[in-house]
């Protein structure tokens, strides 16, 4: 069972920067790949960013690209997710997600419990 905690969110004014931390224990870090997710009130949970348990491969979603870096710790055993240019449509609760490939029982996901990400106009 993956662990995962979310940290670093907040309120901030548009155009402002916020960096989230998710710390993951309870597997070995580097076998996971790892996301974020946001979802916003009445809205279904949305793809932010993804990163591979390299860390060479990076995915964003098009509303957050060129403004959102995702990257990882192995050392520290976290992700993070430095938001840049922040806008009032990226409030929303922000979710840590990781997946460890099994060989025999496939993909195993896990979640963290979000943090929330308020930004004001």
């Amino acid at each position: 069972q993956v662990q995962l905690v979310e940290s670093g969110g907040g309120s901030v004014q548009a155009g402002g920067s916020l960096r989230l931390s998710c710390a993951a224990s309870g597997v070995t870090f580097s076998s996971l790949d790892l996301h974020w997710s946001r979802q916003a009130p009445g809205k279904e949970r949305e793809f932010v960013a993804a990163i591979s348990w390299s860390g060479k491969v990076t995915y964003y979603a098009e509303s957050v690209e060129g403004r959102f870096t995702i990257n990882r710790d192995n050392a520290k055993n976290t992700v993070n997710l430095q938001m840049n240019s922040l806008k009032p449509e990226d409030t929303a609760v922000y979710y840590c997600g990781a997946i460890l490939k099994t060989p025999e029982l496939g993909e195993i996901h896990s979640w963290g419990q979000g943090t929330q990400v308020t930004v004001s106009s």
